[in-house]
């Protein structure tokens, strides 16, 4: 097998999903292609790559791909193609993200998957991965294309629907829902065997059902203990989806530091107390890029020094994927597809959903849920909206379109007026320069 890693100076990914292929045995001896344009952070990945292969067995092959003009190496015969790269990167993109719309009043705490963040993240990724996916087509038409970068359904839904068909799009987030609810909540012990069914949008997927290993009903105390956390516990920081759970019924697959910007009800200049009542940790993102780039200069040390490299296989579906299309031998996953014949009836057939999916010989098959309750949809259509019109500004390459994607995103419409998101989206363009196409 060839596996392609896009992206590979990623600190996180590269290391998991190959080191979770290593530790498979239908996959330990493949090919792995790593590509990156950045010469530095793609030396230490295959650096530590190469040293956590060497320590568990050194079966595979592992190459390295620096630049556009080897892309094409990189990717000619892949059977599988993983894509986690990050376009402008944490300096100068993601502090331009934060940084100009800061000026106008509007904060963020992730600011990668919806809110201004997320729109300009879509807007300069896309184009990249359709120089990907051009490629793809001429030198690995059959492969399957994984893709992890955010904004998850914005990109994902982009590539299946205008440039590469066969892709799936993959979060971790779906594997941990229900087990962090249950150990939130003290109910540990209803965690293995439980069973759950989960649907929505990527970030917002809900948790719509779970059951017990006898098969009942765990919501009725879910439900009566997520009440009393809210009111008797102010310390704990996943207040924004236990706030969920008791005005809309559900908990929800990402975490509340995520999901605090995906509203207009919690991060809200005219209640700064929300802030603090709510545990909202604003510029969050930022300092995570901060921490792991240095963990990781710290770890590329510790290697050099000859420190050995250990892996234990992830949560993350990526190496289940492979070994079931090379197997045969079915699994399942929550992964993010485009919305074809409604698989979720009460949203529109153009959107990127997150829903359940086998995965076999023959590749990805999505399963019908039906419909969403009301108000889970409603929310989630809020969301909707802006990856859609952001997938259209993408396409059109029109400035208006990319207005008019910020006017619908719930959070930045909730704080500033049409005016100042029409200043604040031209000041972002501005800076963002070349890691943008051109918007008339």
């Amino acid at each position: 097998m060839k596996i392609t890693f896009m992206g590979a100076g990623s600190t996180v990914f590269a290391r998991n999903i190959i080191g979770d292929c290593l530790c498979s045995e239908v996959l330990r001896q493949s090919e792995f292609a790593l590509y990156d344009i950045d010469a530095k952070r793609l030396d230490e990945s295959y650096q530590i790559l190469t040293q956590m292969n060497k320590t568990m067995g050194g079966y595979a092959r592992i190459s390295k791909h620096l630049g556009v003009e080897n892309r094409k190496s990189a990717l000619k015969g892949a059977d599988f193609v993983v894509n986690a790269i990050q376009v402008g990167g944490y300096e100068p993109c993601t502090v331009i993200d934060f940084e100009v719309p800061k000026k106008y009043g509007l904060r963020q705490t992730i600011g990668d998957t919806l809110g201004i963040g997320g729109i300009m993240r879509a807007l300069r990724t896309i184009p990249v991965m359709e120089d990907f996916a051009r490629d793809m087509q001429e030198v690995c038409p059959d492969a399957l294309f994984l893709n992890y970068t955010n904004p998850m359904a914005m990109l994902t839904g982009y590539i299946q629907r205008y440039a590469f068909p066969n892709t799936v799009g993959l979060c971790h987030s779906v594997q941990v829902c229900a087990e962090t609810i249950l150990n939130s909540l003290d109910m540990s012990e209803y965690v293995e065997g439980h069973k759950e069914l989960i649907a929505g949008i990527n970030h917002m997927a809900w948790l719509l059902e779970i059951k017990d290993k006898n098969g009942n009903d765990l919501y009725p105390e879910i439900r009566k203990r997520a009440h009393s956390k809210l009111i008797n516990d102010k310390d704990f920081d996943d207040q924004v989806r236990f706030t969920y759970i008791e005005r809309l019924g559900y908990y929800c697959t990402e975490s509340s530091e995520h999901n605090a910007e995906y509203n207009p009800w919690f991060i809200k200049k005219n209640y700064p107390q929300l802030i603090d009542r709510h545990n909202i940790p604003l510029d969050e993102y930022p300092r995570r890029c901060v921490n792991q780039i240095e963990k990781w200069a710290k770890e590329l040390e510790e290697i050099k020094n000859g420190a050995a490299k250990e892996h234990t296989r992830s949560k993350e579906y990526g190496s289940r994927i492979m070994e079931a299309v090379v197997t045969g031998n079915p699994y399942k996953i929550g992964g993010n597809v485009l919305n074809t014949n409604h698989l979720i009836s009460n949203f529109p057939e153009e959107s990127c959903v997150e829903v359940s999916c086998l995965v076999d010989g023959l590749g990805i098959h999505p399963t019908r849920v039906g419909q969403l309750p009301t108000a889970c949809a409603a929310l989630n259509m809020t969301n909707i909206n802006t990856q859609l019109m952001t997938v259209e500004a993408a396409r059109s390459r029109k400035r208006d379109d990319v207005y008019l994607a910020a006017m619908l995103d719930p959070h930045t419409a909730g704080e500033l007026d049409i005016d100042t998101i029409v200043k604040m989206v031209d000041e972002l363009i501005e800076a963002h320069g070349d890691y943008l196409p051109e918007f008339k």
